[in-house]
C-alpha cells in the first residue's frame, strides 16, 4: 500500500459519525463534513462534504441533498447531487431526481425520478490495481450484513 493510500484510509478511520436518532425530528439546514446517519424524521436541506446514510426508519424530506456519497433504506422525497455514489437499498421509498457518478439500485425500490450521471474520472487506474484490491474499494453498505 502506498503511503498516500495508507494516510487516506487512516483519515476515514477517523472520521466522527453523528446519529439523529428515531425519536429526532429536524426542520432546517445541516451542514457537515464527516458522517451523518439519519434514523429519525429531517425536513430541510442538507449540505454536505461528507457520507450520509438514511436508515430503514427515517423519513426525509429534502429540497436538495448534496453529499459526497447517500445510502438509502428509508424514505426520501427531494433532489439529490451526490459526487461520489447513491445506493438505494431494497424497501426504500425515493422520489425526487439524482445527479451522482455512481448509482446502485436494489430489487424492491419504489424510485420515481430521473438519474444524471455525472462525467467523472476514477481515481484508481482500473488496469494498474490487483482485482482483489479493487473488489475492497467498491464493497458497499448492503455487501455488509449487520
Amino acid at each position: 500500500m502506498a503511503e498516500n493510500e495508507k494516510t487516506e484510509t487512516i483519515e476515514k478511520s477517523k472520521k466522527n459519525i453523528t446519529v439523529l436518532g428515531q425519536e429526532t425530528e429536524f426542520d432546517g439546514v445541516i451542514e457537515f463534513t464527516d458522517n451523518l446517519v439519519i434514523t429519525g424524521k429531517f425536513n430541510g436541506t442538507i449540505n454536505a462534504t461528507g457520507d450520509l446514510e438514511i436508515e430503514k426508519t427515517a423519513v426525509c424530506k429534502v429540497d436538495t441533498i448534496k453529499a459526497n456519497s447517500l445510502v438509502i433504506s428509508g424514505k426520501v422525497t427531494g433532489n439529490m447531487h451526490v459526487s461520489e455514489r447513491v445506493e438505494m437499498c431494497s424497501g426504500s421509498k425515493v422520489a425526487g431526481d439524482v445527479v451522482t457518478s455512481h448509482i446502485r439500485i436494489a430489487d424492491n425500490v419504489e424510485f420515481d425520478g430521473q438519474v444524471t450521471m455525472l462525467d467523472s474520472v476514477p481515481d484508481v487506474d482500473l488496469f494498474s490495481v490487483a482485482s482483489d484490491e479493487y473488489k475492497k474499494a467498491m464493497v458497499l453498505k448492503s455487501d455488509n450484513p449487520r
